[in-house]
């Protein structure tokens, strides 16, 4: 039995596929292409339903329920206008295993859908009491992201995460996110007790992803310290930090939010509409880079580990690099120890 066998066993049992490596769901990148590529070269893919129109999420689910002969999950954002309606279409799929909560908490009563449904319920958790409340809701995994990676995050790192969620949770699986780019990181991570490893950044940087070639391009061009989270100016205006490439877009949103802000202070709007319209710009501002390549004015949402990009590879080659890299590695150690 390899090294990497023992370590992710019970990721891998988990998951039910080859290399507990996820594919995290990122808005108009993470589609049926870029699902299809990383499920047939072993890993496990999450679908990005995002806010996608109703009809468009429907097909896109049964093109991966048609296409693939493996595992997968579907990521729901809590926040997105259309979340009811897409839960409410993947408890009638019973082949979509898994459902992945994103953008913020799941209700108990959401969890408890999923479930009775005959799904396994996935959540994030950014403390070890997050955690600690997702298991009573009775999430079945947690994945636990730190503030380096990219799109919406906490504003943890992962150093601090591992310490305060992976070393004291053992009820359920765990997965770790954000900065992770190499088969030598995933190695350690599976030794600390990592159940597997999610990663969203370097699948942007394979042949197989749709996004566009400007996009991969300033990839490919960008140093760790060039991905940025936002700002929050005012708490009556929550905004979750999101990560991404410094651009002209960036100082749009900034510009929105003090726009925002006046219109709440003259009753305007509602924080709600405020918060909707905060949304819906990072939405539209990432159609943009990912689909029409702008990368000036669209939202370039990208992890710190876009420092580490150096090349484009085939899906199956940078999975097997991973992996290589990754046994490597866990020999070295066992060299070490002996």
């Amino acid at each position: 039995m390899s090294m990497l066998e023992k370590v992710w066993k019970r990721g891998k049992a988990f998951l039910g596929v080859e290399y507990p490596i996820v594919s995290g769901a990122m808005s108009w990148i993470s589609n049926y292409e870029l699902c299809k590529a990383v499920s047939d070269a072993g890993g496990f893919p999450v679908l990005a339903g995002g806010n996608m129109p109703v009809d468009l999420f429907e097909k896109e689910v049964d093109r991966c329920i048609e296409g693939f002969n493996k595992p997968f999950a579907v990521n729901l954002i809590t926040i997105a206008p259309n979340y009811k309606s897409h839960l409410e279409i993947l408890e009638k799929k019973e082949a979509v295993e898994f459902v992945v909560f994103a953008g913020n908490f799941p209700r108990k009563n959401e969890v408890e859908r999923v479930k009775a449904a005959g799904k396994k319920a996935i959540s994030f958790a950014s403390t070890e009491s997050i955690a600690a409340q997702m298991i009573r809701f009775g999430v079945d995994a947690l994945i636990i992201e730190g503030t380096e990676a990219g799109g919406h995050i906490g504003y943890v790192s992962l150093a601090v995460l591992l310490q305060q969620v992976l070393f004291k949770v053992g009820e359920v699986p765990i997965f770790v996110a954000g900065g992770i780019a190499t088969g030598k990181m995933m190695a350690h991570l599976l030794l600390m007790g990592a159940a597997g490893i999610q990663m969203g950044t370097r699948f942007v940087m394979t042949e197989e992803c749709t996004a566009h070639e400007n996009f991969k391009k300033a990839f490919m061009k960008a140093p760790a310290r060039s991905a940025v989270s936002t700002p929050q100016y005012d708490s009556r205006l929550p905004v979750v930090a999101v990560r991404a490439l410094k651009n002209k877009g960036m100082d749009e949103f900034g510009r929105l939010q003090l726009k925002l802000l006046k219109q709440l202070e003259a009753g305007e709007i509602d924080r709600m509409a405020a918060q909707y319209e905060v949304e819906n710009f990072w939405l539209g501002a990432l159609r943009n880079a990912v689909v029409d390549g702008d990368v000036d004015t669209g939202s370039m949402m990208a992890g710190q580990s876009v420092g580490l990009m150096e090349d484009i590879k085939p899906m199956q080659e940078l999975i097997s690099r991973m992996v290589n890299e990754a046994e490597a590695e866990l020999q070295k150690v066992k060299e070490l120890m002996s």
